[in-house]
């Protein structure tokens, strides 16, 4: 080998060490940076037969295990959405309370109950009166800061969507301007991997968001995808939109038609024209995205029917009075009479027959309605699951109301007339004989508070009763919990929350004894909405039943929720261990590797040292 041929050998030798060098000390600057790839020197050795060989630097690679790098993104996505959904449900725990605690919507239950019994031992106390009043007061105001816990918690989804929005639009951004980057220069240098960790990042910060598949194309480019299909970065990316809204009330919903939405949609602007409601398609099923809609929409929506349900069932126990029909003949048809002139918007006429040549027996919940944009109402509008609805509207009077109802029902044998004023008749089919009018009653709210009946509205819809209605504004259960407050005819008059007539006499328990009867026993079918049994088999019980079962079902998907988001974060803490351990910097295989490449830049040092002397030598001689 001549002098010039090791003299190149030496000095390849030096720049490939040089090379290595800044690689170990990028490495050990790097070692707490997230996200960071251990980078190696790319070597080719290059051989020239006689004439030597030498070292050439191909590259920069990323010691990258790709396979974990995968599994990582997916979960990810998964401890997104279990850790936020977790932070969430703890908050919403905090607006319930921890069952049996003091300060609890069960514990001021308790006390209102308590000073109801004390009432019926004490019914001309005045003291007693005003301790029914002060509790009745404290129920209706932790069921409204309850619904204001929860909407806050709505609302705060609501900003969270938007910001989340605002991170997903700058992590693809910054994907697709790092793909051209990729694109016009190296494919293989230390410029190029640094760009490539940078990308990584951002890919890993959109999978906390959302589940995304990520494909890798030529020239180091990448292609992202919703797991459902949706590209958001290709040669550009995609761009979220979402219409925030200002307002978040127990009435604001999303709806897939945007007419009936009132709430913000997450919508995709793709680079080329088009957009997409993604979540009108379900494009989120993880990630913290999936999360915060989940709670929006579904988890806390269903707290507010917990809390709206027991308001509901608080004001109407107390105040709601059944009236059985009186037997009736119309020829040879025979049935009830209903006197209505006590029904409200709301209020609900119950019909019970029976079809002779089946034998079977029919339900009818006759709903009286004052806004015809309602109609025609869904069979959900009770929790009955064996009745049939039928909304009609009262406000064309009662032959309008006659000629509705025998429209609705046909030719079923059933039949109504209105003899006089506000008399309605249900009536068989007479001499056919092939219908049976079984049971007629009807559900009044009663408003006055010394009308001769022990029924008492204690709690009312701001000014007005709580019926149960329903207008274009939506259902009157809807948000009531937010709404409820104690009769203020009542805070005037303490005095009839005993007498309930003119002539109630003195130390008379007849009403108080019957408030705490229906606190205590009065049972009811609640909405599958609020999380308790299902369309076909409601869920029945008293109010405190009906409390501490959806107080439960809340502290246990509570406890469950943070169980999993605890595993979520043991597999991605062990998942990064290992990509660390495969993929990140170990500080010893640094140290060990530093002074290898010491050893060989000395080494090839020392070569050039003496080639240098030996040209020195041969130009003495000469």
């Amino acid at each position: 080998m001549s002098l010039s041929q090791a003299l190149t050998t030496a000095m390849s030798g030096l720049r490939a060490t040089q090379i290595g060098l800044g690689l170990v000390s990028s490495n050990v600057a790097n070692v707490e940076t997230p996200g960071y790839v251990r980078k190696v020197a790319d070597q080719i050795a290059i051989t020239a037969g006689d004439y030597g060989s030498t070292v050439r630097v191909a590259g920069v690679n990323r010691e990258l295990d790709q396979y974990l790098q995968r599994q990582i993104r997916t979960e990810l996505s998964g401890a997104g959405y279990a850790s936020l959904r977790s932070q969430m449900l703890q908050q919403l725990q905090s607006v319930y309370g921890t069952p049996g605690a003091t300060g609890t919507l069960e514990s001021t239950f308790s006390k209102l109950t308590s000073a109801v019994q004390a009432l019926s031992t004490s019914s001309d106390s005045q003291s007693a009166r005003i301790a029914v009043l002060n509790a009745a007061q404290a129920m209706a105001q932790q069921l409204n800061s309850m619904t204001q816990g929860v909407q806050s918690l709505r609302a705060s989804a609501e900003v969270q969507l938007s910001d989340a929005v605002n991170v997903a639009n700058n992590a693809m951004a910054q994907i697709a301007n790092i793909n051209a980057q990729l694109q016009r220069g190296g494919q293989n240098d230390g410029a190029a991997a640094q760009l490539l960790d940078q990308r990584d990042r951002y890919i890993n910060q959109l999978s906390e968001l959302m589940d995304i598949r990520v494909v890798t194309g030529d020239q180091n480019q990448v292609n992202v995808f919703t797991s459902s299909g949706v590209q958001l970065v290709g040669n550009e990316a995609a761009q979220f939109s979402f219409n925030a809204q200002g307002t978040v009330n127990a009435d604001t919903r999303w709806d897939p038609d945007p007419a009936k939405s009132n709430l913000g949609s997450i919508s995709v602007n793709f680079p080329q024209g088009g957009s997409m409601d993604l979540l009108a398609t379900g494009a989120f099923r993880s990630g913290k995205i999936a999360a915060l809609v989940d709670m929006r929409d579904n988890t806390l929506v269903q707290a507010q029917a917990q809390l709206d349900q027991f308001a509901a069932g608080l004001a109407s126990l107390l105040s709601d009075k059944t009236v059985t029909g009186s037997p009736t003949t119309s020829g040879a048809q025979s049935g009830f009479n209903l006197d209505l002139s006590g029904l409200q918007n709301g209020n609900v006429i119950n019909v019970t027959y029976t079809d002779a040549a089946t034998n079977t027996q029919h339900k009818l919940s006759i709903i009286r309605v004052d806004d015809p944009s309602v109609l025609p109402l869904a069979n959900s509008a009770t929790n009955d699951p064996n009745d049939r609805v039928i909304g009609v509207d009262f406000s064309g009077g009662m032959g309008s109301v006659v000629a509705q109802l025998n429209a609705a029902l046909g030719a079923s044998g059933v039949s109504f007339a209105n003899p006089s004023g506000t008399t309605l008749s249900v009536l068989d089919d007479g001499a056919m004989g092939q219908v049976k009018i079984d049971a007629a009653s009807m559900t009044n709210t009663v408003g006055g508070l010394a009308n001769g009946d022990p029924q008492l509205a204690l709690f009312t819809d701001g000014s007005n009763l709580y019926t149960g209605a329903f207008s274009s504004s939506g259902a009157q259960v809807t948000g009531f919990a937010g709404r409820i407050t104690v009769n203020a005819a009542l805070a005037s008059d303490p005095s009839k929350l005993v007498q309930y007539n003119a002539s109630t006499p003195s130390g008379d328990t007849t009403r108080p004894d019957f408030i705490y009867k229906q606190l205590i026993s009065g049972t009811q079918m609640y909405s599958p909405d609020s999380g308790l049994g299902t369309s076909s088999s409601p869920f029945k019980s008293t109010l405190l039943g009906f409390l501490q079962q959806f107080t439960g079902l809340q502290g246990e998907a509570a406890s469950a929720a943070k169980q999993l988001a605890e595993g979520q974060d043991v597999v991605l803490s062990t998942l990064q261990q290992k990509f660390n351990d495969t993929s990140g910097v170990n500080m010893d295989n640094e140290m060990a590797h530093l002074l290898a490449l010491q050893n060989a830049y000395a080494a090839n040092a020392r070569v050039m040292s003496v080639i240098r002397e030996m040209y020195q030598t041969l130009m003495q001689v000469v």
